[in-house]
């Protein structure tokens, strides 16, 4: 991985805060020490992960020619997760931004079409617009419970695979929503602090369908998504109970913690003409004033080690919403991402119990 004199700074801090999220969701290491050992400059962090991508799509065509449907799907999932980490804090070009999160898309639904014929692509109506989802259901299962996977501020659906799979072996279904200035909808829609109306747009949309059971409903959010989900859960009655893994507490209290580049990321998604709007409309994504609202079962998931929030932040979430639980991984960083094999069962599981699953913990 670059490190050292003369590497721009920017790659060292997006291999330092993110390398283990990449390998969690998918990600070879090797493709990380690879794609990363060929960069200096941040310019050119984009191109070598669509080369990356690349490499990963022709194995994906070279085993569709063969027949070999599995091996395909595999390949378009890690071109898909290439795809996404080219461009997930990268809004150096906003055209390239945008073909390359495209690629992705259209990876990621050429992995569906192998792995799981349950997949379905979701375009909802949305205030004069389009909020995308993609709904996948456990099989031999009429009218699971779902679970609706909320990413942060520079995660997609792209990148929930694997997450996903996690709910699906235990029963529920899984709606992984790009959300106001998330991903495919993020073209049309900036970040703001009511996710809970694309919470309910989406959950009026699938309420037309017999798929899934809209009695048992959960919401997770990852990260900033660790805000979406109670925020959401806050004024939708639907949603039964939601979990949070290394959210904020106020997203705009931590700006100074965070990585250039997520600050950037986020002016860019919230549509701020500069660094000092972009803190502003950080401030508003603040859960105080709605956690008291929240009376669902609520578990919070932190790492002690968290570099962007405070875990004490997190602790406060879980003591001030009704029925809030706290779980601290000593050893966990931002998302608890180098402890995926910790952190995604409990949750699961937990989800399973609340909305009755079959099964229930994965059992």
């Amino acid at each position: 991985m670059r490190t050292g004199e003369g590497v721009d700074p920017r790659i060292q801090a997006a291999v330092q805060n993110w390398a283990p999220r990449m390998i969690a969701q998918g990600v070879d290491y090797n493709d990380v020490v690879r794609a990363t050992a060929v960069i200096r400059r941040w310019e050119e962090w984009l191109d070598a992960w669509v080369a990356t991508g690349d490499m990963h799509a022709e194995l994906a065509r070279e085993a569709e020619a063969r027949g070999r449907r599995i091996t395909a799907g595999e390949a378009w999932v890690r071109a898909a997760l290439c795809y996404h980490f080219a461009k997930f804090v990268w809004t150096v070009d906003p055209v390239r931004y945008r073909a390359t999160t495209e690629r992705a898309v259209q990876a990621l639904l050429c992995a569906h079409r192998h792995l799981d014929p349950t997949a379905r692509r979701l375009e909802v109506p949305f205030e004069g617009s389009t909020l995308f989802a993609n709904l996948r259901r456990p099989r031999e299962i009429p009218r699971p419970p779902v679970v609706l996977l909320i990413p942060g501020l520079d995660s997609t659906k792209e990148e929930f695979f694997h997450w996903e799979n996690t709910f699906l072996v235990r029963g529920m279904a899984t709606v992984s929503v790009d959300g106001p200035g998330q991903g495919e909808t993020g073209f049309h829609t900036t970040i703001r602090p009511d996710y809970e109306v694309a919470v309910r747009a989406l959950l009026d949309f699938l309420s037309a369908s017999e798929e899934v059971d809209l009695d048992r409903v959960g919401a997770v959010g990852v990260s900033l998504g660790g805000y979406y989900a109670p925020r959401a859960a806050a004024f939708e009655p639907r949603i039964r109970a939601v979990a949070a893994i290394g959210g904020p507490y106020n997203f705009g209290a931590a700006w100074e913690r965070l990585p250039g580049l997520t600050r950037e990321t986020f002016q860019y998604h919230a549509g701020a003409v500069d660094a000092a709007e972009a803190r502003r409309r950080a401030q508003e994504l603040d859960l105080g004033p709605v956690l008291p609202r929240v009376r669902q079962p609520f578990l919070v998931v932190f790492g002690q080690q968290d570099a962007l929030f405070p875990w004490q932040d997190a602790e406060r979430v879980a003591r001030e919403a009704p029925r809030g639980e706290f779980v601290l991984y000593p050893e966990g960083n931002h998302v608890c991402n180098n402890i995926p094999y910790k952190y995604r069962p409990l949750v699961a599981d937990w989800m399973a119990d609340q909305l009755g699953a079959n099964g229930g913990s994965g059992a």
